[in-house]
């Protein structure tokens, strides 16, 4: 099956448009750690925490749409995986109270785009945090090996549902995920 020429260039566009707020987002003080190959067990939670507030939202707009057997929806729900890594002494996190619009479907795809991505750097991440003995991985393992399988899975599925009406939507929600995270991440 071949995929029309106005389609396949919505994995470039995404990549290249949504660079800036990528790299910004990754310019948060727990990334710093990993770069540096000191992650602490305090900066890897309170980043955990931060990301449950904004993965648990993102999955219950997720859960407002149907979405087709391809999808593999239920395995790409991972919020729980982060109250599996915090200790249990530490209170439900706070959600992010400003999400980006997922309202459209093109919304909802731009969103996955940047989460489903996330778990392509978790499996990087996981790594690191073993090398410095931090037990807290289970979000960041992703989905194990069907990490790579699911992503392409995913990617597949994105170039299929864009079109040329609908690929600045999905473009413009990628960005604005990153932006929402990136807020959210760095607010005390």
């Amino acid at each position: 099956m071949t995929t029309p020429p106005a389609t396949s260039g919505i994995l470039t566009r995404l990549r290249t448009e949504t660079r800036p707020y990528h790299e910004a987002l990754e310019e948060n003080s727990f990334n710093q750690e990993l770069t540096a190959g000191r992650p602490s067990r305090e900066a890897t939670e309170h980043f955990l925490t931060k990301m449950y507030g904004f993965v648990e939202p993102y999955e219950q707009r997720l859960r407002q749409h149907s979405f087709g057997p391809a999808w593999n929806i239920d395995l790409r729900y991972r919020a729980h995986l982060i109250l599996q890594d915090l200790p249990v002494e530490v209170p439900t996190p706070p959600l992010c109270p400003s999400m980006p619009p997922l309202n459209t479907w093109p919304q909802l795809l731009g969103a996955m785009y940047v989460l489903e991505g996330s778990t392509l750097g978790g499996q990087v991440i996981t790594r690191q945090l073993a090398k410095a003995g931090i037990p807290t991985r289970a979000y960041f393992s992703g989905y194990g090996d069907q990490t790579g399988p699911l992503w392409k899975s995913f990617c597949q599925l994105l170039v299929q549902e864009a079109t040329e009406e609908n690929q600045d939507e999905i473009v413009e929600s990628a960005s604005r995920t990153f932006q929402h995270l990136h807020a959210w991440i760095n607010h005390a």
